[in-house]
């Protein structure tokens, strides 16, 4: 198909190049063009579809009407889901996403950061790797528009939103204990990352609460192990503690890792074990017995996180930096 110019809009429209480019820039008033001409022009825009040059339109204004969303694996359903609705968000006010995953490497992350500057993107969406804090404070001292998501440095002044992570924890194990479950287990990353120490402080604080902790029930993974990793190091942990009847998953590539786990050690769930996972999966609601999550609300913090972007973009000088904590759900299905 055929790409409309202003050429082509000028031709249907019989007026003068210039007369296009000055109606389409929004500088026709300015030019004392009759109003009868610009919706004329405007009318043959729309028309002929016309999409005016990203590249072209950043030379000429220096805005790009794009943002960078960096995040740490967009195959993560939880990525992937959050990415797809702050693409829908900036669509409604005609903004582009370019978005990339970190792999929770601190290079890598480094690396997107530059190249997303170099294209000129107005603002950032970032699920900061640990190391970053330095790059995210490059960025605030050169006014770059900065919100962080899913979790944030303690000491930086910079905006962020994410789920209430310890509440979360908090509540699922709760809930378990409610169910007559007292050997509760953890499985976690070593990430060292704020979101999951507040995940396993909410885990360890509930059973405090109840007397009932016991700190041979952790398991710690490391985060760039591979699937076949994780499920036998689930297994072997769960071998050498025979009495645990629950479990809190920390992530949902751990849960469904654990899920691999509890097939091949042939466990009955919620007989044998009751299972809860953070952040939703598609293969939650499909296993039997379906399991239950603690769902972060996505759509709530994509849609906060660009609102704060924008905040910032639009008014830089006088915005304030908002920390917004959102309330996780607790999805109750067959596995407790």
């Amino acid at each position: 198909m055929k790409k409309i110019t202003i050429r082509d809009i000028a031709k249907q429209a019989e007026v003068s190049i210039s007369t296009v480019s000055f109606v389409i820039n929004g500088k026709g008033e300015k030019m004392a063009i009759s109003p009868a001409v610009i919706k004329k022009v405007q009318d043959v825009a729309q028309k002929l579809q016309y999409k005016p040059s990203m590249i072209a339109s950043s030379l000429r204004t220096g805005k790009t009407r794009s943002i960078g969303l960096i995040v740490e694996d967009i195959s993560n359903q939880f990525f992937a889901d959050l990415a797809r609705v702050i693409e829908d968000e900036a669509k409604n006010i005609d903004y582009r996403v370019f978005y990339c995953s970190t792999g929770d490497d601190n290079h890598r992350s480094e690396e997107l950061v530059q190249s997303l500057l170099q294209a000129n993107v107005e603002g950032f969406i970032i699920t900061p790797t640990r190391n970053l804090e330095k790059t995210i404070g490059m960025l605030l001292k050169m006014q770059k528009p900065v919100v962080l998501i899913d979790r944030y440095f303690a000491n930086q002044k910079v905006s962020h939103v994410l789920m209430d992570n310890y509440e979360g924890s908090h509540s699922a194990v709760k809930y378990l204990i409610e169910k007559g479950r007292k050997n509760i287990a953890v499985v976690n990353n070593k990430s060292g990352m704020i979101q999951m120490k507040l995940r396993k402080k909410g885990y360890i604080e509930a059973l405090k609460e109840e007397g009932i902790y016991n700190e041979n029930y952790t398991l710690q993974l490391d985060y760039h192990s591979s699937e076949k990793n994780r499920i036998d190091a689930i297994i072997s942990f769960f071998k050498e503690n025979p009495g645990i009847d629950a479990v809190l998953f920390l992530a949902n590539y751990l849960g469904l890792a654990g899920l691999q786990a509890f097939r091949s050690l042939k466990y009955k769930i919620p007989d044998d074990i009751s299972v809860i996972s953070f952040d939703d999966h598609d293969s939650f609601k499909l296993h039997t017995p379906t399991i239950t999550v603690i769902a972060q609300p996505i759509e709530d913090i994509a849609v906060k996180s660009i609102q704060l972007l924008m905040g910032q973009m639009t008014n830089y000088d006088d915005f304030k930096i908002e920390k917004i904590l959102k309330k996780g759900t607790l999805i109750i299905r067959e596995s407790v």
